[in-house]
């Protein structure tokens, strides 16, 4: 399986043109407990650079591994290799009702691959939202950037998005030794939000442009 025929075929669900060290791989991963029966999802698994890791670990725990790939090849090719994990070919957006199918309502580590400077806002949102509604309330979700484009707007709005629905989000040291450097994200304590106040910042939001419209 070839991680950059893929990008090739299609740049913007792929989003890199080669997979993740083993050195990032590491550190994305090592949140994963390796004592009790966890539950852990990976996001955007490709070719299952994190996958192998989190294995590892959870062949002492004996928790349960979900994988959610949208690229159908690299998603057989997952399940051939890893016979272990449960290997689903959908949207990281459908999240909950891919969980809701077998009977998980939540998450103790979410490890995420996905590209997300590729997302537009609407996605991002979508896809942060279903992460932190499956969340353990003590759970951890972790996901990377690379150091080259750390302050660029896309990188900058994931850090924001970030920020904005977990408590803590605290940054890894740079990974040298991956191909590009990269940092990882390790979010903490997920900020839950009812509907109530969600319709609340709609109409608070809707009345500030409208008080901008009208000057």
């Amino acid at each position: 399986m070839s991680f950059f025929v893929e990008f090739m075929r299609n740049p913007m669900t792929v989003g890199a043109v080669q997979a993740s060290g083993s050195a990032l791989a590491e550190v994305a991963t090592a949140t994963v407990p390796a004592t009790g029966s966890p539950v852990v999802v990976e996001l955007g698994p490709g070719t299952g650079a994190f996958t192998a890791p989190v294995q590892r670990r959870l062949a002492v725990s004996g928790g349960r591994h979900i994988a959610i790939e949208l690229n159908p090849r690299f998603a057989t090719h997952l399940a051939t290799r890893y016979p272990a994990v449960d290997v689903v070919t959908a949207n990281a957006a459908a999240l909950r009702e891919v969980l809701a199918q077998r009977g998980v309502d939540q998450v103790d580590v979410v490890i995420s691959g996905l590209p997300w400077a590729a997302f537009d806002q609407k996605l991002r949102h979508d896809v942060l939202s279903e992460v932190v509604a499956v969340m353990h309330p003590a759970g951890v979700f972790t996901t990377f950037a690379y150091v080259h484009a750390r302050w660029s707007p896309p990188a900058q709005r994931l850090l924001r998005s970030l920020q904005s629905r977990f408590e803590e989000v605290v940054v890894s040291r740079t990974v040298w030794r991956n191909l590009p450097p990269a940092l990882v994200y390790f979010c903490r304590r997920p900020i839950t939000v009812t509907a109530e106040q969600r319709y609340e910042s709609v109409v608070a939001a809707s009345g500030s442009a409208g008080g901008q419209a009208s000057r």
